[in-house]
């Protein structure tokens, strides 16, 4: 449902997923507060899904306790899986019965965009300087048992394919998905002429990004042409959508 807010005193709280990676959690830190210094609302928090505090329950309050009517909520959170469509949700379904008096504005995830994916060929092309037709990529994401989530990186895949002008570019899971990356690495190095890169589709550091970085360290160790990038939100069209998102007079959701 899309709907212009109203008036009173307005909140944006950020949802991030949450990371058990001290490393990830200065970065989604830094990140937000990046984006606070270029929006013009008195009330900004942010939140974590899981992991981290404060949770999605105590960043609401902190935007009630300072005076809030009215609370954007914009999840920094690339595609929409259970956790958009499910946990998050169901969360703020429950603080809006207990505060009916506010009202809630949810704002949508990142989405496949043009833009992002021009700015994951950047981040390629600065990794590397210059990227080949017989080079290969690996696209690995958090994974997800949502079937759209598969449509979606096909997308990714396609759209980044087109930008770098490489034949081979394949998709890869941490979780909940296959091919895992293991799998992934092994489908994506086999008969290999060039290079491999493998491109983390995630927003900030954490331990899976880690574990994305340990598999590649392990292959340069052996001797392949294998090369990783860094997660996105170094991206400066990665701060732009949040922003574009916080300040928008349009939702997707009105609680």
């Amino acid at each position: 449902m899309r709907a212009e807010r109203g008036i009173g005193l307005k909140a944006i709280l950020y949802i991030s997923h949450g990371t058990r990676s001290a490393k990830g959690t200065e970065e989604v830190n830094v990140f937000i507060q990046r984006v606070k210094r270029r929006i013009d609302v008195p009330i900004q928090e942010i939140s974590f899904l899981e992991l981290n505090e404060p949770l999605i329950e105590e960043g609401f309050k902190r935007c009630v306790a300072k005076g809030a009517t009215e609370i954007t909520v914009v999840p920094l959170f690339l595609l929409a899986a259970g956790h958009i469509k499910q946990d998050i949700p169901r969360t703020l379904w429950s603080l809006q019965a207990r505060y009916p008096a506010i009202q809630v504005n949810v704002m949508e995830p990142f989405g496949v965009q043009g833009g992002i994916l021009d700015a994951v060929a950047e981040l390629i092309r600065k990794t590397l300087v210059n990227v080949f037709p017989q080079d290969r990529l690996l696209i690995v994401g958090r994974g997800s048992s949502d079937s759209g989530i598969q449509s979606d990186f096909a997308e990714i895949a396609g759209g980044i394919r087109d930008r770098l002008g490489i034949e081979h570019v394949s998709v890869s899971f941490l979780a909940a998905a296959e091919p895992r990356l293991r799998e992934g690495l092994e489908i994506i190095s086999e008969k290999a002429d060039g290079r491999v890169i493998v491109v983390p589709y995630l927003l900030f550091s954490g331990l899976l990004i880690a574990e994305v970085n340990q598999e590649v360290l392990k292959r340069q160790k052996q001797g392949q042409q294998i090369h990783f990038t860094a997660p996105l939100s170094g991206q400066q069209i990665i701060e732009d959508i949040v922003i574009e998102r916080a300040t928008s007079r349009e939702v997707v959701a009105e609680f």
